[in-house]
């Protein structure tokens, strides 16, 4: 009877990406069983790179927008089943702006938001958003913006939003908001817990890496707090408190306080789009991994994630990784059978970067041979 293995390795950061992984182990399963059935399914977390892991560069929808520092690039997200697959990175992301030059003041999710407004257009009303590696910390209001929001100050003249422009809002106006958002489910992949202000929030713990000065950082959280509360005012709904809500420089309370908008797990929501529990149906083996694993990769990561389905079908997992950290073997206990490193099958740790296919197939066939699967 032919054996199913599902591989679903995140990309080797630096050296393989997600599909080069998959191919790469999966040679190496052919190698051990010639008949084997193996179903390739490159995942991510939910943070930068999950676009690339999910949908084929071929397949994806390109899109002319307003990036992080206002400048017009084209943006692109992909399609996966009837789930339009938005990562924020690709429009108002921190590597789109070079480093001297960045400045959340002045950075924006507007293109985002555009972003949002071509996936309606084409009739998709269910849409992920992925909030890793933004450069931007205005909440989202640049977003909601592009989507029709008018954002007034005290004078009740419109300002064009901004990090730094939160401060200024004395109403926001919601009426003109497009109306397919009523009708439209939004789910933010994300994988940290911070809220949208205080000390854990959005501009204190994230405000620096965007190039937020000490000073600059105290207007901002300023300026976060107000759209908080000007938010609550047009919404009624208080989103500052909210779990997971400081993501993407606060991204998600915009459309949690006037969308039909949830935040979840980023693997949860990966692993739900790829229906990857119906992959486990008559699976004998999967197998996993990433660059480096250690014992944070037990706190909402992609391991973690495959292996609890896997273990609630009784499938066995197989961790293959670049490099085993402090902590990493902790992670047995989720469910997973054996985990083993490129590293300790190469002679140096430049050779294993330069050389991970390679090591890959090797390993993966030598693990199978041993687990006599």
């Amino acid at each position: 009877m032919k054996k199913k293995y599902v591989v679903c390795p995140d990309s080797f950061k630096g050296s393989l990406s997600g599909a080069g992984v998959s191919e790469a182990i999966e040679k190496g399963i052919l190698a051990y069983d010639p008949d084997a059935e193996v179903i390739k399914a490159p995942i991510a977390d939910g943070g930068e790179g999950t676009l690339d892991a999910l949908i084929p560069t071929a397949d994806r929808i390109k899109v002319s927008v307003r990036s992080t520092d206002g400048s017009i690039i084209e943006a692109e997200y992909g399609i996966l089943k009837d789930t339009a697959v938005i990562e924020m990175a690709t429009a108002a992301g921190l590597c789109l702006v070079d480093e001297e030059k960045r400045d959340p003041e002045l950075a924006s999710t507007y293109g985002v938001g555009q972003l949002i407004l071509d996936a309606l257009d084409r009739g998709y009303r269910n849409i992920m958003l992925t909030v890793g590696g933004s450069g931007t910390n205005d909440g989202g209001s640049g977003l909601i913006e592009a989507l029709g929001a008018r954002f007034l100050d005290k004078d009740g003249r419109c300002l064009s939003m901004c990090g730094g422009a939160l401060a200024k809002i004395e109403r926001i106006d919601a009426s003109e908001l497009d109306e397919r958002l009523k009708e439209t489910e939004f789910t933010f992949a994300c994988d940290v817990k911070n809220t949208l202000v205080g000390e854990t929030g959005a501009t204190y713990v994230y405000g620096a890496q965007k190039g937020a000065d000490a000073e600059m950082l105290k207007r901002l959280e300023a300026g976060m707090i107000n759209y908080a509360d000007k938010l609550l005012d047009a919404s009624g709904r208080d989103v500052r408190n909210i779990a997971g809500c400081g993501a993407g420089g606060g991204m998600p309370a915009s459309l949690l306080a006037f969308g039909n908008a949830k935040i979840e797990s980023g693997i949860d929501s990966v692993l739900a789009a790829i229906d990857f529990e119906e992959m486990l149906d008559g699976c004998s083996l999967v197998v996993t991994g990433e660059g480096k694993i250690d014992r944070q990769s037990a706190y909402g990561k992609a391991i973690s994630g495959v292996a609890a389905r896997a273990k609630r079908m009784n499938v066995p997992v197989l961790v293959l990784v670049g490099l085993k950290g402090e902590g990493a073997d902790e992670l047995l206990s989720l469910g997973i059978t054996k985990i083993s490193a490129i590293a300790d099958i190469a002679p140096s740790a430049e050779y294993s970067m330069k050389h991970a296919d390679i090591l890959l197939t090797k390993l993966a066939h030598s693990e199978l041979c041993e687990m006599k699967i």
